[in-house]
């Protein structure tokens, strides 16, 4: 079985963060990893609080699971301070960790900060220039370029800017906009479009990080990278299509990330 890490700070509501990385590997087939970054104190509502861990002891579980268990792909998400931006870069590099996929999550849908501000230039001069793919949302490929990001145009003119900064392909996701979720796919030469029917829910906690999982766990099994992308856009439009199922909290409940194992009819019960 091929194998997936995540490296990312914990939901314990469970619908984001390494909860929803972990189910993602899991229910497309893929042996999940972690090394936790933060713990957070989180639910449907809002984050109630966020406890960093040392980044030595981040690089330790880095270190633990590489070294046993090996990796066929990496995905990054909250990684909250700079000291663990590095850390992350180090051991990226000393273990020549394939393909990275970093989702630059800078703010949790509630407005919760989870990246610190002095941490943004680590993530732009360490982490990027690493990434096989980066994913960011439109506030987070904003934040990255400095310029507003408003139609197809101007997400095309983001991914342009974001690959300059080093990352390798680019998918700015564009769910956000008004009409067809659409989300572009840049590599520096071409770009790919993927659109789906925009499904209008509460439920939609979780879905950048299960995207970006999506698409790791499409590299751990040997896909190339638009394969990887389109495969993960279906995945998340299904997860999104029947999050109303799962019924989850008083907020912004999950998506449900093993609904195309489940099938239709228990679904629907």
């Amino acid at each position: 079985m091929r194998r997936a890490l995540t490296i990312a700070g914990s939901d314990s509501g469970g619908g984001a963060g390494i909860q929803a990385d972990l189910k993602t590997f899991a229910a497309l087939g893929v042996y999940g990893m972690s090394a936790i970054t933060s713990i957070t104190a989180q639910n449907t509502i809002g984050i109630q609080g966020v406890y960093d861990l040392p980044a030595e002891f981040v690089g330790l579980q880095i270190e633990s699971v590489v070294t046993d268990i090996g990796v066929d792909a990496v995905k990054t998400g909250m990684l909250s301070k700079a000291e663990i931006i590095a850390v992350v870069r180090a051991k990226v590099l000393e273990h020549h960790l394939p393909n990275l996929v970093v989702d630059p999550i800078m703010v949790a849908k509630s407005g919760a900060p989870l990246l610190r501000e002095e941490a943004r230039e680590a993530l732009l001069e360490l982490l990027i220039p690493l990434a096989k793919v980066i994913t960011p949302n439109l506030a987070e490929a904003e934040a990255l370029t400095g310029f507003k990001i408003w139609d197809l145009a101007s997400m095309k003119e983001a991914a342009r800017a974001i690959h300059r900064m080093g990352a390798q392909n680019v998918v700015v996701k564009g769910g956000h906009l008004a009409g067809e979720s659409i989300d572009v796919l840049y590599d520096g030469h071409t770009f790919r479009e993927y659109t789906a029917p925009r499904i209008e829910t509460k439920n939609t906690h979780g879905t950048g990080c299960t995207f970006a999982s999506a698409i790791a766990a499409g590299l751990a099994k040997g896909q190339g990278v638009p394969e990887a992308v389109g495969r993960a856009k279906e995945y998340i439009t299904l997860a999104l299509r029947h999050g109303a199922s799962l019924s989850v909290g008083q907020g912004h409940g999950p998506i449900h990330h093993f609904a195309h194992l489940y099938g239709e009819a228990k679904l629907e019960t």
